[in-house]
Formats: structure tokens, C-alpha cells, sequence
């Protein structure tokens, strides 16, 4: 990925931001952040994505919000 294509996130302010995923499955496009996965420390490991479709959750390392070739911020 080149430093184009990511996007400097805070993984303490993803809670309930909407996301698009460029290439869609399953007709899952839209998706809402609806848990932030932290270790003992307190940091974001991961979120928990929601389809908003299907309602079906996914754990994802939260830095793959910041792929532009997979994820879009909002809804599109």
C-alpha cells in the first residue's frame, strides 16, 4: 500500500463511524464500527465491523480502516 492510499486514523474515535467496502460481498457494502477490541493496556487492537444489511459482525485489525483500496470512510 503506498502512503497515498492510507489515512491517518485515531483508533480511540472509531466507535459508531460508518465505513464502505470498495469491493463488496455477500451485498455487505455498508458497515458501522459497534466495538473497539483493546488489550490490558487500554490501546485498539481491533473493531468489530457490522454489516448494516445483514446485521453480521466481523472482528478487523482497526489499520485496515485505513486501506483506501478496501475501505472508504462513510457511507457511499
Amino acid at each position: 500500500m503506498s502512503p497515498a492510499e492510507k489515512r491517518r486514523l485515531n483508533p480511540r474515535k472509531l466507535l459508531l463511524s460508518k465505513w464502505t467496502a470498495v469491493q463488496p460481498r455477500n451485498r455487505e457494502r455498508h458497515f458501522l464500527v459497534t466495538e473497539l477490541i483493546r488489550d490490558e493496556d487500554d490501546n485498539v487492537l481491533a473493531v468489530e465491523l457490522q454489516a448494516v444489511l445483514t446485521r453480521r459482525s466481523q472482528h478487523l485489525d482497526w489499520r485496515q480502516l485505513q486501506d483506501t483500496e478496501r475501505w472508504l470512510q462513510g457511507w457511499r
